[in-house]
């Protein structure tokens, strides 16, 4: 995986375990090319505020917050696509604190494009498996 979509990978992880609202525009394109499908919610979310009251419905806030749930990736793995366009896909693996020994999992992929301000997701996907797979 190329160092700059390692990093954002890396960034967008500590993001989610963070809870920090405030990094999402250091993550994803800000404007309204940007789209998300959630595992939790249906529909296709589109734009930045769209974006943001998502991730406000799951308790992020401006300056982050403790948590002792944990998001991890596995089987990371980058396609380019072409010069300015990766797609990364891996399984995210979710263990709440309230839950310790149940992990959920499932399929996500993100869509990366080169910025001005460097690389940012500009449309994620995260599915769920099914509870008895």
């Amino acid at each position: 995986m190329g160092k700059a979509t390692q990093a954002l990978i890396t960034r967008w992880t500590r993001f989610w375990n963070s809870y920090d609202l405030d990094e999402l525009e250091a993550l994803f394109v800000m404007d309204e090319r940007v789209t998300y499908f959630s595992s939790e919610k249906q529909g296709l979310l589109r734009g930045p505020e769209a974006l943001r009251q998502h991730h406000t419905g799951f308790g992020f806030a401006p300056g982050g917050k403790v948590s002792a749930n944990a998001l991890w990736l596995e089987q990371l793995a980058e396609d380019r696509l072409d010069r300015g366009t990766v797609l990364v896909t891996a399984i995210w693996c979710f263990r709440r604190a309230s839950t310790p020994d149940i992990v959920q999992r499932g399929p996500v992929s993100a869509v990366v494009i080169r910025t001005p301000r460097g690389p940012r997701i500009a449309h994620m996907n995260f599915s769920s498996y099914l509870k008895n797979s």
